[in-house]
């Protein structure tokens, strides 16, 4: 059994997609079996949750040992983890947090559905460089990706502009400058194409919400398996629900107390095959 206490009001998912990766993956599952007790009384609806409530999970030992994340890197000042798919980042850093004893730092986020690397800082000058190094583009990101579709050319940094539409929770993608859209810009190589599908290596020179998948999509390239920006149809006649997209690499340009950072190059252990 783990017990957490609700920080702000929410819903029962909600809170549990941010604080409980091992409850998230089987959310539905242990509220059809009332496996889940808030205040003391078994729910098994997604109830809303007010501050201070305490939520009881009652996980198997097979639950509790799915894997959310796989550490790659440690060290006294920062924590370099392997994100599953299926997994808020939220929801890691709270573990972090219970592991750490309170110690991590939040710095950057993936989507849910994307695996790969990401990093956490384990006290306030390391959180302090890596936030800096994040604003101030010192940080290498670079994801493999497979798509529906054949890109326009075998390697090419593409320059347009996303709005958000904070409402339907998704944003749009132009071509020429709009009142409202960021700039964005997006390097891609293509490393293999088979039959109607390509994989190839994105690198980020800007980093804003779902710019790769959106990005891609709008040059007909739509991401396997994304269901917000992808083919809908292909999706759901190959039975994928999960974009095959994977944060990769990471590799940092770091100053001071971290600059040794700078002689690694961290490598997810997953891939889009």
């Amino acid at each position: 059994m783990t017990e957490l206490v609700c920080d702000k009001a929410q819903s029962l998912k909600d809170f549990t997609d941010t604080h409980y990766a091992q409850a998230s993956f089987y959310f539905l599952q242990l509220l059809k079996n009332r496996d889940v007790k808030v205040n003391g009384k078994k729910v098994n609806a997604n109830v809303f949750l007010s501050v201070g409530d305490k939520v009881c999970y009652y996980l198997t030992k097979k639950q509790e040992e799915k894997l959310a994340y796989y550490i790659v890197y440690s060290d006294g000042n920062v924590i370099v983890i392997d994100k599953e798919s299926g997994v808020n980042s939220e929801a890691v850093f709270a573990a972090l947090l219970r592991e750490t004893g309170e110690n991590c730092r939040f710095i950057h986020r993936l989507d849910r559905n994307t695996k790969g690397l990401m990093v956490f800082a384990l006290n306030a000058d390391s959180e302090k460089e890596l936030l800096a190094a994040f604003k101030e583009k010192r940080v290498e990101k670079a994801y493999m990706v497979r798509t529906f579709g054949r890109f326009p050319k075998q390697k090419d940094v593409l320059t347009a502009y996303l709005k958000k539409d904070e409402e339907k929770s998704l944003v749009r993608i132009f071509d020429k400058a709009t009142s409202g859209a960021e700039k964005i810009i997006t390097e891609y190589e293509v490393l293999e194409e088979r039959g109607e599908e390509s994989k190839a290596k994105i690198l980020l020179h800007t980093g804003k919400t779902h710019q790769i998948r959106a990005h891609l999509a709008h040059i007909g390239c739509p991401v396997v398996g994304d269901m917000k920006y992808g083919n809908a149809l292909k999706n759901r006649a190959c039975n994928l629900t999960r974009q095959c997209l994977v944060a990769k690499y990471l590799s940092f340009f770091l100053s001071g107390s971290l600059s040794y950072l700078n002689e690694k190059q961290f490598i997810s252990q997953f891939d889009v095959d």
